[in-house]
């Protein structure tokens, strides 16, 4: 009922740890066997070794965390010599998530990860491109476009793309991406936020700035997905404050053919057991053969007046 396929890739359930939430894998495993999960988006990887930003990284919010980690990671060198052979003994799907200063890097990084044992590769597209003052390259059409196709030309391995949410328009970026060779999309990622500390009268984080996660951006999440997925043709897989199964069933009836699970995980470690299971429920309820007949099935309503 829930096994699902995308890029080629079969999923025993459409269910995602999110990057940067699971670690690779080892922290969750006497918790949930990883084999619980469809497939493990793993920790953002960069092609040099990152201490991170300076603490304090994280901050509550209503609803919701802000985070300024700053993609702390061993590099991929070492993601490849010491996580990727745990990962490869289990039954779970592996998405190599990364991301570069330039499209050279992240093409650079693209041909270390064109190995066996990685399934698909997520490029994070949310980092700041330093050649242009520090723009995301994920917030224009042009330099998405441009990181996709060095991707693309560097590795055989499907490539799904992680839009920000930081854009005027989703659909313009996904829209670029798509017709630079993206095989799929991932989004939302983090929205950049903000939390001040009034007795001090300083940002409560290290860096100022951190991304908003949680249960706070889901409508943002699953009006976005809609969005990105009708004005592309390639598969999207939603993320952005999903903490139930129902939030999982509506993103991908706004068009997700896969979801992610996050800073859910952070509040109940078994947040994506629970999501599979009441997934799986839901398509008994409702007599579905597959999960996968639910995707965009969203029906609007009509409008009246438009605003």
């Amino acid at each position: 009922m829930l096994r699902t396929e995308i890029l080629g890739v079969s999923l025993k359930n459409p269910v995602i740890a999110a990057s940067g939430t699971y670690g690779y894998g080892r922290e969750y495993e006497s918790i949930i066997p990883l084999e619980t999960l469809g497939g493990i988006s793993v920790k953002g990887t960069t092609l040099l070794p990152r201490s991170g930003n300076k603490p304090p990284r994280i901050a509550e919010t209503p609803s919701g965390m802000l985070n300024s980690v700053g993609l702390q990671n061993p590099g991929v060198d070492a993601f490849i010599e010491n996580d990727l052979p745990f990962l490869i003994e289990k039954d779970i799907a592996v998405i190599a998530n990364f991301s570069g200063n330039s499209p050279e890097e992240y093409a650079e990084m693209a041909g270390k990860l064109d190995i066996p044992g990685v399934d698909i590769l997520e490029v994070n597209i949310s980092c700041p491109n330093l050649r242009e003052g520090g723009k995301s390259f994920g917030a224009d059409p042009v330099t998405a476009a441009a990181v996709t196709r060095a991707v693309k030309k560097a590795s055989s391995k499907p490539v799904m793309v992680k839009l920000t949410p930081n854009v005027t328009s989703i659909a313009e970026i996904a829209k670029a991406v798509e017709a630079a060779g993206a095989d799929a999309l991932s989004l939302i990622n983090t929205l950049t936020a903000m939390r001040i500390d009034i007795k001090t009268k300083k940002p409560i984080l290290g860096n100022n700035t951190g991304g908003l996660s949680g249960p706070a951006i889901f409508p943002i999440a699953v009006r976005m997905v809609y969005e990105a997925s009708h004005a592309v043709k390639i598969p999207v897989c939603g993320m952005g404050g999903i903490t139930s199964a129902e939030d999982a069933i509506e993103i991908m009836m706004a068009g997700a053919a896969c979801v992610q699970i996050g800073a859910a995980i952070f509040r109940d470690a078994y947040a994506p057991k629970k999501i599979i299971d009441g997934m799986e429920k839901y398509c008994q309820e409702n007599k579905l053969k597959n999960i996968s007949e639910i995707v965009g099935a969203v029906k609007l309503n009509k409008k009246d007046n438009e605003w």
